[in-house]
């Protein structure tokens, strides 16, 4: 930003901590930007005229009659169109050269939409994932994170369902990323030829931290301009949103203000869910769904980050390694999508509800079977084929590396009723039993006649 003729400069610092400043001064709004000493800055408390003032860099080597000049409004960010393909930093700023964006100027960190705006989400937003989709739906304006522990590849997760999921606009939120994360998210998307639909805006660790506190806003007004001025569906991926209350932790502290829980600050659950409630579908069909990663500390999740985090949002999708097959699945029995009654059975095949949940309470008497196993107990022919079921279960619809529409999940699923159990301990209304396993039995005998041909032509 260039000084203008009537910004006020002055040069009188009072206090210098190690990520704040101290003066006085007269006309200045909460969240405005400045600079001090040349580095971009933003008020974050205002006392009277005391103004304390948060600088990015941070403000080693900053002396007390440093240059301050005020910029007299707080972060923007200008939307248009030509946001789409691009990548940029936590200053809106176009990463690795070219223009920057035209269009109308926004202030960031608005407030949500009003309730009486909201319309009950109704669509659901298939990513391919079977895991998400057959277990845990996303429904169209809903708030739901990736819990995941920090050697998890939530990143590559996020990618395949920007990739996948059936919307009009992908907008990733990433603070704190690796360069090796960055890179791998720009040429994903290079490389699927998606870009005409993906915008970014990127904090990598080797900018300040406190930058990463802009990335949500950032990410959030762009798709409030798509959602509510295009009418177009839009999903919001944010990754890391741990390391961005570190952020919000490290601000906090350096400010003198007493930590609550788990050393974050008091104002960590309105901080939250002031991104998280940006979530909407809106009654002229637009909608803002927020998918968020929060990365857990040695699989703790009472700590404050997923702990607030649970209160705000619509559930959870948790990311463990399955012992049995080594492949990275979305928990069944962790997992939760408080809304997806709202869309399976309804948006998807009639058979969705009982089909997830038969399959799940089988899965689950294969964790009882396991437990008996290991602490030494014989297992019945029952807890056997649940066993076998478990795999099969975890290798075909709960990793994240299957990609298949849900129509070929729900068949999946028959698939493997059929193979290991009988009518009676699937236990499926009869109505859809009589209309899908009769049909599975046909494909099952049709493939054990394809094998039986070609093991005689060879």
């Amino acid at each position: 930003m260039e000084t203008k003729a009537f910004q006020k400069i002055y040069t009188k610092l009072e206090n210098i901590t190690k990520a704040t400043v101290v003066m006085k001064a007269k006309g200045v709004g909460n969240d405005e930007l400045a600079t001090v000493g040349g580095r971009l800055a933003q008020v974050v408390k205002i006392n009277g005229d005391a103004i304390t003032i948060q600088i990015f860099a941070g403000t080693e080597g900053l002396a007390t009659n440093s240059e301050v000049v005020f910029f007299g409004e707080p972060p923007t960010l200008n939307v248009s169109d030509n946001l789409a393909g691009r990548f940029f930093d936590a200053y809106g700023n176009p990463i690795g050269g070219g223009p920057k964006p035209d269009g109308e100027k926004r202030e960031i960190g608005g407030p949500s939409v009003n309730p009486y705006r909201r319309k009950q989400p109704s669509e659901f937003i298939p990513t391919g994932i079977a895991g998400i989709d057959l277990n845990n739906a996303l429904v169209s304006g809903q708030k739901i994170p990736f819990f995941a522990d920090s050697d998890q590849p939530y990143n590559e997760v996020m990618a395949m369902v920007a990739l996948r999921a059936k919307v009009d606009k992908i907008i990733l939120g990433g603070m704190g990323l690796s360069n090796d994360d960055f890179l791998y998210f720009k040429q994903t998307f290079e490389n699927a030829g998606a870009l005409d639909k993906i915008i970014c805006f990127i904090n990598t660790t080797e900018q300040a931290p406190v930058e990463r506190l802009l990335i949500p806003d950032m990410a959030l007004t762009a798709a409030e301009y798509f959602a509510v001025d295009k009418n177009e569906k839009v999903l919001v991926l944010l990754t890391d949103m741990t390391l961005y209350a570190d952020a919000l932790s490290i601000v906090s502290n350096r400010m003198d203000q007493i930590p609550s829980k788990d050393s974050m600050p008091g104002s960590l659950y309105s901080d939250l869910a002031k991104i998280y409630e940006k979530a909407v579908r809106l009654p002229n069909g637009g909608s803002i769904t927020i998918i968020a990663v929060t990365t857990l500390s040695g699989g703790d999740i009472t700590h404050a980050v997923p702990d607030n985090t649970g209160y705000i949002t619509e559930g959870q999708l948790y990311l463990r390694t399955d012992s049995d097959t080594g492949k990275v699945i979305v928990d069944p029995f962790r997992s939760l999508s408080r809304l997806k009654q709202l869309v399976i059975g309804k948006k998807t095949r009639e058979d969705h509800p009982q089909v997830m949940n038969a399959a799940v309470r089988l899965y689950a008497d294969a964790a009882n079977a396991k437990t008996k196993q290991e602490n030494g107990f014989d297992l019945s022919d029952y807890d056997e084929r649940t066993l076998k079921f478990a795999k099969d279960y975890s290798k075909k619809l709960l990793s994240i590396d299957v990609n298949i529409d849900a129509t070929e999940m729900l068949g999946t699923a028959w698939s493997l009723f059929g193979k290991y159990f009988s009518q009676t301990e699937v236990a499926i209304k009869q109505d859809l039993m009589d209309k899908y396993w009769t049909k599975q039995e046909e494909k099952t005998e049709k493939k054990k006649e394809e094998d039986r041909t070609e093991e005689q032509l060879f």
